[in-house]
């Protein structure tokens, strides 16, 4: 059975009370889909160790759950999985190296920081490149998307699947961001954003005029509360079940990176798991990732509805703005292309003009 530690979960119209978080109501969730497929025969038993960023009630976790539901369903319980959210064990960098030493099972990091690992990833953080969730999908969901997790083959890590991070939306405590120059500041002087570990994101705003300040996810509430930074940039569920609307005063719907999670599993781990279970494992992971991309796109319009109930002023960006944001970030792409392909952006442009057009 599912167990939920924090908020007030709700799939379905029913509620499930937990503990702790104020603000804790969610949106009519889809509940988990139903497990289907064979008991897999006994091949000893594991128990599988997982860390994640977010918190209890992020999709992520709610998905994590489901994928752990359904290894303990078709192993009779033989293969359980221990959840640790809120980066109680470290952030994605930490995480994904203790996945390499083996003192760490799975972990579900960002796109973001495991470029290190297979540079082709920062396809993902070129600005702008997804326009719409459905290419988004489409694009994770293709060959291009599993060369990509192919290519963690040797590296320590086994990469299963691709699931929604989301949107990047801009937050900040000093001032309503409109324009580019709002970012930038001119006179004003340029907002601190908190980026992650990223050479990427760390153009995007230094083109904007930003001063971009790599940090640790864990550490990032207290760094705002502090005034170390103005601001920073996250999928808007992020930032409601992280409470960032009580430091940070307003909010800007820029969509202007699109990023994926990936659930990995060391590759000790992996070996160590009989080919039935590998099986399993991979097949679950596929099954919880689809369900955690359903969650975050019924959490993304919620989240920001609250976040404005709850004192944050956002500003949603029309067409005209975002086409000026387009344009300012445009010396990003001239940078970054050539180091990450031109062929691999053409082809995942091409994925994403299909959808759009069908």
């Amino acid at each position: 059975m599912t167990r939920f530690l924090l908020g007030t979960l709700t799939f379905a119209g029913v509620a499930t009370m937990g503990l702790g978080m104020a603000h804790a109501q969610t949106p009519d969730l889809s509940a988990p889909p139903a497990i289907d497929g064979e008991v897999v025969e006994d091949h000893g038993s594991h128990t599988i160790r997982m860390g994640i960023g977010l918190a209890e009630s992020s999709p992520q976790y709610i998905s994590s759950q489901h994928f752990a539901d359904i290894l303990e369903e078709r192993s009779e319980g033989r293969l359980t999985v221990n959840i640790f959210p809120n980066s109680q064990l470290g952030d994605d960098v930490q995480m994904m190296e203790m996945l390499q030493t083996g003192t760490l099972d799975m972990s579900y990091p960002s796109s973001s920081p495991a470029t290190t690992y297979v540079p082709e990833l920062a396809a993902f953080d070129l600005p702008f490149l997804l326009p719409t969730r459905e290419a988004a999908v489409a694009v994770m969901q293709s060959d291009v998307a599993q060369g990509m997790l192919d290519s963690f083959d040797g590296t320590g890590i086994k990469a299963l699947a691709f699931s929604e991070n989301g949107y990047r939306q801009l937050s900040n405590s000093v001032r309503p961001v409109e324009t580019p120059e709002d970012v930038g500041g001119l006179d004003m002087g340029g907002l601190t954003i908190r980026t992650m570990e990223n050479p990427v994101h760390l153009s995007i705003w230094e083109t904007l005029g930003a001063n971009p300040t790599p940090m640790a996810f864990g550490e990032l509430f207290s760094a705002m509360e502090q005034g170390v930074v103005d601001g920073q940039e996250n999928p808007w569920s992020t930032i409601l079940t992280s409470n960032f609307h009580e430091v940070q005063d307003y909010g800007s719907e820029t969509r202007h990176v699109y990023t994926p999670f990936i659930m990995m599993m060391s590759e000790r781990t992996w070996d160590r798991l009989d080919p039935a279970y590998q099986d399993l494992v991979q097949e679950a992971a596929r099954q919880s990732a689809a369900y955690e991309i359903q969650l975050a796109a019924e959490y993304d319009d919620w989240s920001r509805n609250q976040l404005e109930e709850r004192g944050m002023q956002i500003t949603r960006l029309n067409d005209e703005q975002i086409a000026a944001f387009q344009e300012a970030v445009q010396p990003v792409y001239d940078e970054w292309a050539p180091e990450i392909g031109e062929d691999l952006i053409a082809e995942i442009q091409a994925i994403a003009e299909e959808t759009m057009s069908n």
